[in-house]
């Protein structure tokens, strides 16, 4: 059986380059070469087992490639097209995404609904840190690239831009909104694009890394905010004169992030939650307003799916966010390890990885 090399998930600690089978396709399967790929902070939960997955998985959700392969019963691609498919890869049939919850989909469950069940690849099957990916209902989930995109433009576009979009998405930001983003690593670099785009005309970003900040301020920033100056929500109230924001996005995932968004709204304010928590959450009473504050607290794992992909590459070719600069790193499949270890340690001043074959 021919073999293909692979990052996967040994145990906690430990993630290594290793063969496996390239995999079979079904009727309405693709079987993509991975020309670039990437690795997600969420990886990085699995590498430090503070996400499950299990032994022998091939880890990674975000692809770029070339159809290898199509199904008996696949239309409308070719092999040999360019094409990437979402971190989230829905059914596209089951009740969940039918009602445009895709994310969450059970397709072959009882009610057609499940927590995080779009998320497959490097979740429940083999991902795409690989030289070749499986794509489930490969109709409903490749998107074609545009002959004037490079991978390394579309990259961000299965997960780190669709996740940080749709937290302004889910935030509902609007024309003249004052938006905070906690923490401005890929995603929340992201969602400060994402907020410009959909009209938020004072945006706030919070980290500590000077780069980071340097890079919000170019996707669109207003203010930046160093949490180790000062207590960012006593910034945020003075920056907005005591009112708070309108939406706050909490982009890492921690108590202090959340509480802190939370802290800077307005009555009536929206918190966009995108972290991936590996502990329980407190709700602070006066924060809260003893819950009386008209406050929202919404939460979303990103869209995924052929048309949101090709909308974010609409905007990708548009010109009017450029993601380029958050690759700061190249790695071939062989260095994988390599890769992680300083991914995983935030080294270098990293904020994503390509990494090919």
């Amino acid at each position: 059986m021919p073999k293909m090399k692979a990052a996967i998930f040994v145990e906690k600690g430990r993630i290594v380059l290793d063969e496996k089978p390239i995999p079979d396709v079904g009727p309405l399967d693709a079987l993509v070469r991975i020309t670039t790929t990437t690795i997600c902070g969420t990886d990085v939960h699995i590498l430090k087992g503070e996400y499950p997955v299990a032994r022998g998985l091939t880890i990674g959700h975000e692809p770029v490639g070339v159809i290898e392969k199509l199904g008996s019963a696949v239309e409308g691609y070719k092999e040999g097209q360019r094409v990437i498919a979402g971190a989230i890869t829905p059914s596209g049939h089951s009740y969940a995404c039918l009602c445009g919850c895709g994310s969450q989909d059970g397709v072959g469950t009882k009610h057609g609904f499940k927590a995080m069940g779009g998320w497959k690849f490097g979740n429940t099957i083999d991902g795409c840190q690989a030289e070749y990916v499986l794509v489930k209902d490969a109709m409903a989930n490749l998107s074609p690239i545009p002959d004037n995109l490079t991978d390394e433009q579309v990259l961000m576009c299965p997960d780190i831009m669709s996740t940080g979009f749709s937290g302004a998405q889910s935030g509902r930001v609007r024309i003249g909104d004052t938006v905070a983003v906690f923490a401005l690593g890929p995603i929340g670099l992201c969602a400060v694009a994402g907020a410009k785009l959909m009209g938020a005309t004072t945006i706030i970003g919070v980290d500590t890394v000077p780069a980071r900040l340097e890079v919000a301020r170019t996707l669109g920033a207003d203010h930046v905010v160093d949490f180790r100056q000062g207590d960012p929500v006593a910034q945020i109230m003075a920056l907005t004169d005591g009112r708070g924001v309108d939406v706050a996005i909490e982009a890492l995932g921690t108590q202090g992030t959340f509480e802190s968004a939370l802290r800077v709204l307005r009555p009536g304010g929206t918190l966009s939650s995108l972290g991936v928590y590996s502990s329980d959450l407190r709700i602070p009473l006066d924060a809260f307003a003893a819950g009386l504050g008209d406050l929202k607290i919404v939460s979303t794992l990103c869209p995924g799916g052929k048309e949101r992909m090709r909308r974010l590459m609409e905007v990708c070719g548009s010109g009017r966010v450029d993601l380029k600069p958050l690759v700061t790193h190249r790695f071939k499949l062989d260095d994988i390890e390599a890769a992680y270890e300083l991914f995983a340690n935030q080294r270098d001043g990293v904020l994503k990885v390509a990494i090919t074959p």
